[in-house]
C-alpha cells in the first residue's frame, strides 16, 4: 500500500480546506510514492514516538498535533523539533498531521470529548461559512437521474442529516452546432430546442474538481453548460467546538466528578461554581478560550476546553461555569479516533496506537 492512498482517506473524512489558516496539516515529511509498512498514530511526534516506530516497523506516523509548525530555517539537532525531524528522514518515516481539520468536523476530536461525557442532541458551536458551492447544469430529461447520482457520488447533495439533495425545473434548452461540432443531438448548421432539466445540487467546495470532472465525464454533450457559485451559508457538519446535552440534569460538583473520572484528572481548574443544575455543554478539545462568548450565547452551563488564561476566567462573567482540564487531557483520546478510522478503511493493515505518554506537563498534588 502507497501513502497517497492511505492520505486520500484521511482527506476525504477531514479535508485539509477544514483546516484553519494558522495550521500546518498535511504529509510534513516523506513521499507519498513510499511504499507503507505499517502506521503508528499519536497525538504528539517526540524523539520516543519516532523511535517507536522505528521499532515497530511502521515508516507512517499519523500524528494530530504538526511536529513542523512554525517556520524552521536551520535543523541542528538542538532541540526535540530538529531532533525529530532528522530522526524521522534518517529513517525513512513519514509524518502526517491531521490538526484543526480533525478538531472541525462533526465526528472529529470533540465528538470524542462529547461520547466520553455522553453528550446527547450534539451540534457544531461556531459553524464555519464560505465552506459551499453550488452547481447549476442542465441534462437532456432522460439523462437526469444518471447525472444526479453521478454527482452524488461524488460528494454533492448532502445538507444536514440529508443526502442526494437536489432542486429540478424543466425547461427548453436551444443551440445551434457549427461545422466544427460533433453534437450528441441536432443537426449542423440548425437551431435544436431539447426539453431539459436544470439540476441544482450543493457541494464542499474542496470537491469542485471533483464534481466538476465527474460532471464532464457522463454528460452526453460534447460542450456542457454549468456554472458554480459560491454560498455563505453556514455549514453546520463543518466548524469549531460543540455543544450538547446531558441525558439528565446533574448537580455541577457531581459533573465535575464524571468530567474527572472520564478523563483521569488530577485536578481540573475552574470558575466559581452557579450552584444549578448542569444540562447543556459546551466543549473544544485544546485551546478554546476564543469560544467563551460563544458558549455563553448558546446559553450553556459548562464550558470544558483547556488552555485558559487569567483574565479570560473573568469572561464567565458567572453565567456558565468554565472548566479547563488540560490540553493533552482533553485530547488524549484522539490517537483512538485516528486508530479507528483508518482500521476500519484498511482493516488487513498493521495500525498501531503509539504506548509514548507525550504529555509534557506534570501536576504536583
Amino acid at each position: 500500500m502507497k501513502l497517497k492512498q492511505i492520505i486520500e482517506k484521511l482527506e476525504n473524512i477531514s479535508s485539509p480546506f477544514f483546516q484553519e489558516t494558522y495550521d500546518n496539516c498535511g504529509l510534513l515529511i516523506g513521499n507519498e510514492a513510499w511504499d507503507c509498512s505499517g502506521i503508528l498514530c499519536t497525538l504528539d511526534v517526540t524523539e520516543e514516538v519516532v523511535k517507536e516506530a522505528i521499532k515497530n516497523n511502521c515508516n507512517f506516523i499519523v500524528t494530530h498535533h504538526p511536529i513542523i509548525f512554525n517556520s524552521i530555517k536551520k535543523i541542528n539537532y538542538h532541540n526535540y523539533i530538529e531532533k525529530c525531524i532528522t530522526l524521522a528522514i534518517k529513517n525513512d518515516i513519514a509524518i502526517y498531521a491531521i490538526h484543526t481539520n480533525l478538531d472541525n468536523i462533526i465526528t472529529g476530536v470533540n465528538d470524542v470529548i462529547a461520547q466520553k461525557l455522553n453528550l446527547i442532541n450534539k451540534r457544531i458551536l461556531l459553524p464555519k461559512t464560505d465552506t459551499l458551492k453550488k452547481l447549476f447544469t442542465f441534462v437532456p430529461i432522460a439523462y437526469a437521474d444518471k447525472i444526479k447520482s453521478a454527482l452524488f457520488d461524488a460528494g454533492a447533495g448532502n445538507i444536514g442529516n440529508y443526502s442526494e439533495c437536489s432542486f429540478g425545473v424543466e425547461g427548453i434548452g436551444t443551440f445551434k452546432a457549427n461545422t466544427a461540432a460533433n453534437p450528441y443531438i441536432g443537426e449542423i448548421g440548425k437551431q435544436q430546442e431539447e426539453k431539459e432539466l436544470k439540476i441544482e445540487v450543493i457541494f464542499p467546495t474542496y470537491l469542485e474538481k471533483n464534481i466538476v470532472n465527474t460532471l464532464l465525464k457522463v454528460h452526453p454533450y460534447e460542450e456542457v453548460a454549468y456554472d458554480i457559485i459560491e454560498l455563505n451559508n453556514t455549514n453546520n457538519a463543518v466548524g469549531s467546538g460543540l455543544i450538547g446535552e446531558l441525558p439528565e440534569a446533574k448537580d455541577e460538583q457531581l459533573f465535575l466528578h464524571q468530567i474527572k473520572a472520564a478523563f483521569g484528572l488530577q485536578v481540573i481548574k475552574h470558575t466559581e461554581l452557579l450552584y444549578k443544575k448542569v444540562k447543556k455543554v459546551a466543549i473544544c478539545g485544546g485551546a478554546g478560550s476564543f469560544l467563551i462568548k460563544k458558549a455563553l450565547a448558546a446559553e450553556a452551563d459548562f464550558f470544558i476546553t483547556s488552555d485558559i488564561k487569567y483574565h479570560e476566567f473573568f469572561d464567565a462573567e458567572s453565567k456558565m461555569v468554565i472548566a479547563d482540564i488540560g490540553h493533552w487531557e482533553s485530547e488524549q483520546f484522539t490517537p483512538n479516533l485516528l486508530v479507528e478510522i483508518l482500521r476500519v478503511n484498511f482493516p488487513t493493515f498493521a495500525v498501531l496506537k503509539s504506548n509514548v505518554h507525550t504529555n509534557p506537563v506534570r501536576y504536583f498534588i
